[in-house]
């Protein structure tokens, strides 16, 4: 089958690989529909990779068909339309049958909990993938709910949610989100789902502001925005902030801008593992602070309730749709951060 392998820093290629099997009785084989880009994948394609190993294929995001199945799969059939969560689960210790998946006890490293992040497990941005544990990796799609909306809520929605969530955002409150990518823009629909009265959003690309302020997102302007959030909350802070970007810069803003007895929810990936924790500021201030990466089988069924009820709406993040041949130049669009460039998806079939 075709696929794009990720060969080192800028260098994504398509190309024939093995066809996927089922190598066990709980595994699945999904026919790709559409797969996306997430931005932990511009974190391979910068030469910042989970693995030192090449030749893998990436992505973790995407809806498919179901075309094989092991004999010991109950829950799905051939033919049945599925999307697969980001986070993968064994379904053998509690936290993973309790949806914890991102906890999994049995996994030994990150690169047993996600797709396309090492050889271990082959990623989503290919015309077939495998799915280990399919009874609990695979998601049945509602016909309502469009291939769109269905890859941003693989990953993108359920981190944002989650990230909104941890930060506790409340009825009234103002939050602070920073980076306005697809997870910072789902946070912003997360936020004012879960009741904030206003949300503030902070983006180096001017156009990811304006696109934000079309969503009720009111965009942070001028070269210091600690300043300029002061005189937008009154000199106040934001109640919360959640940082989808993952950068120490980002990271030490959040920290600095929010208020005090605030909250801040890191749900950027970040690999420095000497990041300077101003533990004063935040002893000072009172601060709570959480990080984690997301479950997204926990997450999902509130924000599939929400999604058809139309108090979500994530396929608008959705910006452009390539044929999966196009693969690395989508990468390079997609790294570029180009005005109107948002969120990208793949079609395994053009």
């Amino acid at each position: 089958m075709k696929a794009l392998t990720y060969q080192g820093r800028h260098d994504i290629r398509y190309e024939e690989v093995p066809d996927p099997v089922v190598a066990s009785p709980t595994h699945a084989v999904v026919q790709v529909t559409a797969a996306g880009i997430c931005g932990s994948d511009l974190h391979i394609y910068g030469g910042n990779p989970f693995s030192p190993e090449v030749g893998y294929t990436p992505g973790h995001e995407c809806v498919g068909v179901v075309v094989e199945i092991g004999d010991q799969v109950t829950r799905f059939r051939p033919g049945d339309r599925v999307m697969l969560p980001a986070s993968v689960g064994c379904t053998l210790c509690p936290t993973c049958a309790a949806g914890y998946t991102a906890r999994c006890e049995r996994a030994k490293s990150m690169t047993d909990l996600c797709y396309g992040v090492s050889p271990q497990l082959p990623g989503s941005q290919a015309q077939a993938l495998a799915v280990p544990y399919a009874d609990i990796n695979l998601i049945r799609l509602p016909e309502d709910i469009s291939d769109e909306a269905a890859v941003v809520l693989t990953d993108n929605a359920p981190t944002a949610w989650y990230g909104c969530r941890r930060a506790r955002i409340g009825p009234g409150e103002t939050v602070l989100v920073i980076g306005l990518g697809p997870v910072g823009l789902m946070a912003a629909q997360s936020a004012f789902a879960m009741g904030a009265a206003r949300v503030l959003g902070v983006d180096l690309v001017a156009e990811r502001r304006t696109f934000a302020a079309t969503l009720g997102v009111e965009p942070v302007e001028g070269e210091d925005t600690r300043a300029a959030v002061r005189d937008m909350t009154g000199g106040r802070g934001p109640d919360a902030v959640v940082e989808a970007v993952g950068s120490d810069a980002t990271i030490e803003l959040a920290l600095k801008t929010v208020r005090q007895a605030g909250r801040v929810s890191v749900v950027g990936v970040s690999q420095n593992e000497a990041f300077p924790f101003h533990m004063g500021l935040a002893q000072v201030k009172e601060l709570e602070f959480a990080i984690g990466l997301c479950s997204v089988h926990y997450e999902l069924p509130v924000l599939m309730s929400l999604t058809q009820a139309g108090r979500l709406t994530p396929e608008v993040v959705v910006s452009h749709r390539f044929a999966l041949s196009e693969g690395p130049a989508a990468y390079e669009l997609f790294s570029s951060r180009a005005d109107g460039v948002h969120k990208i998806l793949l079609d395994p079939s053009r």
